[in-house]
C-alpha cells in the first residue's frame, strides 16, 4: 500500500468512527446493580506489585460487600507485554472479551514497545482500551492543599495524536508524517462533562488549553468547540490558554491557585497532567480515571517502571497512585463512604512513609500493612 492509499484508509476508518460516536452509550446506575463486578489487570513490570498491595487494600475495605456478592474483585490475565507480543495483538481478543464482561476496570501500567528497542510496533494498551471501551474523558484531579491548588483535569482519551500514533507513514527515507484526529462529537462530550463537573463542584473555573494559534485545523477545532459549548454554561467564568503558557502558569504561585477545571486535547493533556502530579508529589502519587458511557477504567498515572524489575527493587515500588485511583473508582460507583475512608488512610501513608522508589525506605508490603491497620 502506497501513502495515498494508505492515508485514504485512515480517513475513511476515522469517518466510520464518527458515526460511532453518535450511536450514544448511557452510563450505568450503579445504585440499582445488584452485582459490581471490578476487573483487576496487573499489567507488567511492578504492575503486578502494586496491584497486589491495592487488591488487599480493597478486599479488606469491602469485605462485607464482597461476602454478600454485592461486588466481585474479578482478576483479568493475560495482559503482559509478553503475551502481547506471543499473541501480536496490542489487546488479545479474549482478554478483550473478558475486560467487557466488567462494569469498572482497575489496571495497572503496562509497558509499550519503544522505538529501538527491538519488540514489535504494538500500539500503547491504554490507547487500544480507550477506543475499544471508548473511554472518552480522562479525569485528573491534582490537589495541594497547602497552596490552596484544587485541579481537576479532564484530558481527551481517544483522539489527537494518539488515537493514530501507530499509524503514520515513512513516506521516504528523507520524511516521515503523523496524523492527528479531532471530531466535533469527541470534543463535544469531553467539554460537556468537564463543564459539568464544573457546575456540580460550585461552578469552578474552566480553563481550555490547546495551540489553536499554529494547529489551526484540529486544535482551533478543538477551542471551538469547547466555547461553543459553554455558552450553556453562562454562570462558569471561562478562559482558554495555550499549552506552553500553561506549563508556566502551573508553577507561578502568583496564579495557580486559581484555576480549577482544564480541558485539554489528548497529547497536551498527557503532558501537563504529568507536570501537575509532579508538583503534587510526583506522579507515583496520583491516579486517573477513564470514564466513557458503559465502561469506566481507573489506574495509576505513571509507567510501568521495567528498571525497578530490571534492578531488582521491583519491591519498593509506591502503590499509592494505584490506592487513589482506587478511590475514584469508588466514588464512580457511589460508594462515597468508602471511597473517603480509604483517602484518609492513604493520606496518613504519605505522611507516615519514606517511598523514593529507589531501594530505599518503605517497600510495597510496609505501604500494605500500614494502610490496612489505619482501615
Amino acid at each position: 500500500m502506497n501513502y495515498t492509499e494508505h492515508f485514504e484508509k485512515i480517513v475513511k476508518e476515522q469517518l466510520a468512527r464518527v458515526e460511532e460516536l453518535k450511536k450514544a452509550q448511557e452510563a450505568p446506575d450503579f445504585s440499582s446493580m445488584e452485582k459490581i463486578v471490578i476487573g483487576t489487570i496487573d499489567g507488567d513490570g511492578i504492575g503486578p506489585v502494586i496491584m497486589d498491595s491495592c487488591r488487599s487494600v480493597l478486599e479488606s475495605l469491602l469485605a462485607d460487600e464482597i461476602a454478600s456478592g454485592r461486588i466481585e474483585l474479578r482478576r483479568i490475565e493475560g495482559l503482559t507485554i509478553e503475551n502481547r507480543i506471543a499473541r501480536m495483538e496490542t489487546v488479545p481478543s479474549d482478554v478483550l472479551e473478558e475486560i467487557k464482561k466488567c462494569d469498572l476496570l482497575l489496571k495497572g501500567p503496562t509497558t509499550t514497545p519503544g522505538k529501538g528497542d527491538g519488540r514489535p510496533n504494538l500500539e500503547s494498551a491504554n490507547v487500544t482500551l480507550r477506543r475499544e471501551l471508548d473511554l472518552f474523558a480522562n479525569v485528573r484531579p491534582v490537589v495541594i492543599p497547602e497552596k490552596n491548588i484544587n485541579w481537576i483535569f479532564y484530558r481527551e482519551n481517544t483522539e489527537g495524536e494518539y488515537a493514530l500514533g501507530s499509524k503514520g507513514v515513512d513516506i521516504s527515507d528523507d520524511i516521515s508524517i503523523d496524523f492527528k484526529v479531532t471530531t466535533t462529537a469527541g470534543t463535544r462530550r469531553l467539554a460537556r462533562a468537564a463543564f459539568e463537573y464544573a457546575r456540580n463542584n460550585g461552578n469552578m473555573n474552566v480553563s481550555i488549553v490547546t495551540k489553536a494559534n499554529i494547529m489551526k485545523k484540529t486544535d482551533g477545532k478543538f477551542l471551538s468547540l469547547c466555547m461553543d459549548v459553554a455558552k450553556d454554561y453562562p454562570e462558569i467564568k471561562v478562559d482558554d490558554w495555550y499549552v506552553d503558557i500553561m506549563a508556566a502558569n502551573l508553577i507561578d504561585d502568583k496564579i495557580n491557585s486559581s484555576f480549577g477545571v482544564f480541558i485539554l486535547p489528548n497529547l497536551y493533556g498527557d503532558i501537563i497532567t504529568d507536570e501537575a502530579a509532579q508538583l503534587q508529589g510526583g506522579v507515583g502519587t496520583a491516579g486517573s480515571a477513564n470514564i466513557g458511557g458503559r465502561y469506566a477504567m481507573f489506574e495509576a498515572i505513571h509507567g510501568s517502571a521495567p528498571r525497578m524489575i530490571e534492578d531488582g527493587i521491583g519491591e519498593y515500588a509506591n502503590p499509592s497512585s494505584l490506592c487513589r485511583a482506587a478511590v475514584m473508582m469508588l466514588r464512580h460507583a457511589g460508594l462515597t463512604d468508602k471511597a473517603q475512608k480509604l483517602e484518609t488512610a492513604l493520606d496518613k501513608a504519605a505522611e507516615a512513609l519514606d517511598m523514593p522508589g529507589d531501594g530505599s525506605g518503605n517497600t510495597a508490603a510496609d505501604f500494605t500493612e500500614y494502610v490496612l491497620k489505619v482501615l
